[in-house]
C-alpha cells in the first residue's frame, strides 16, 4: 500500500487523519480504492467524468503527475501521494 498525505480541509473526509493507506499500481487505481473506502472525497478529488477535479493537484513522490501520466502514473509501495488543494488568488 502507498501512503496518501491529505490536506487538512479534506481529513474530516478520512476520519481525520493526516496520511491514510491506500492500495493501486496507479494513481487511478490508488484514488479508487480511497474512494471506495472513503466515498464522501470522491467529489473533492475526481470530476463527474473521473478525472482529476482541476482545483486539485496530485504529487507522487513530489512530482506533479498533470505534467507526467496523470492517473495513470505508476505507484509502489514506497511512494509518498501528496493530495493538495490548488490555490488561487491574485487579488487584494
Amino acid at each position: 500500500m502507498s501512503t496518501v498525505r491529505m490536506p487538512p480541509i479534506l481529513r474530516q473526509a478520512v476520519g481525520g487523519a493526516r496520511e491514510v493507506d491506500a492500495d493501486g499500481a496507479t494513481v487511478r487505481e490508488l484514488l479508487d480504492d480511497l474512494t471506495s473506502r472513503y466515498p464522501s472525497i470522491r467529489g473533492h478529488l475526481l470530476d463527474d467524468g473521473g478525472e482529476l477535479n482541476r482545483f486539485v493537484n496530485v504529487y507522487v513522490n513530489n512530482e506533479d503527475v498533470r505534467l507526467g501520466q496523470g492517473l495513470d502514473t505508476s505507484v509502489t509501495p514506497e511512494s509518498t501521494v501528496i493530495v493538495l488543494p490548488a490555490m488561487a488568488g491574485g487579488g487584494r
